[in-house]
Formats: C-alpha cells, sequence, structure tokens
C-alpha cells in the first residue's frame, strides 16, 4: 500500500482524511500513484494534472523522502521507502506571490 498525504483543498474535494492509502501495482511510478488517486477520487480528476496533457498542474508539487518528484516522468519509480509504505508521498499546494 502506499500512502499519500493530500493538501487540505483535495482533501475537502475528495472528501478525504489527511492521508489516504492504495493500492498501486508493482513497481509503483507516480503516475501509477496519481492513476489509482484519480480512479478512487474521481473528484480529483484534472486538479493535480491536466486531463488532456497529463502534465503537473503549476501550483501542485509532489514530494517523498525530503527529495521534490514535481519534475519527474510519470514512469518514475517511487523510492523504496514509499513503494514499501513506510513513507509517504506528499502531495504539495504550492503558493506564490509576494
Amino acid at each position: 500500500m502506499i500512502k499519500v498525504v493530500l493538501p487540505p483543498h483535495l482533501r475537502n474535494l475528495a472528501k478525504a482524511g489527511h492521508e489516504v492509502e492504495l493500492d498501486v501495482p508493482a513497481p509503483p511510478t507516480l503516475g501509477a500513484v496519481l492513476d489509482a488517486l484519480e480512479a478512487r477520487f474521481p473528484a480529483l480528476l484534472g486538479t493535480i494534472r491536466d486531463r488532456a496533457t497529463g502534465r503537473r498542474r503549476a501550483f501542485v508539487r509532489f514530494y517523498a523522502c525530503e527529495e521534490d518528484l514535481s519534475n519527474d516522468t510519470p514512469d518514475t519509480p517511487l523510492p523504496d521507502p514509499v513503494a514499501a509504505g513506510r513513507e509517504p508521498l506528499l502531495i504539495i499546494g504550492a503558493m506564490a506571490g509576494g
């Protein structure tokens, strides 16, 4: 099981808790986790990544094991602690402005 921590605005939209657990086929990749997340919570379709292109939305970031995975390709394998369920994948709503 992959643990995913959602930011408050996506948590509210999905009507989910702070952390969700997803069954993702091996080897777990960033794209596979997002596919499973959107399948389980259809309200999130188009909120994390663009529906047409599949690209990450500009103000959404992905972190795991203190590493920024935001610019990694969807087929990038997740770090071993995340794949083993010991550490969560963090989805963060980024902020901008001054």
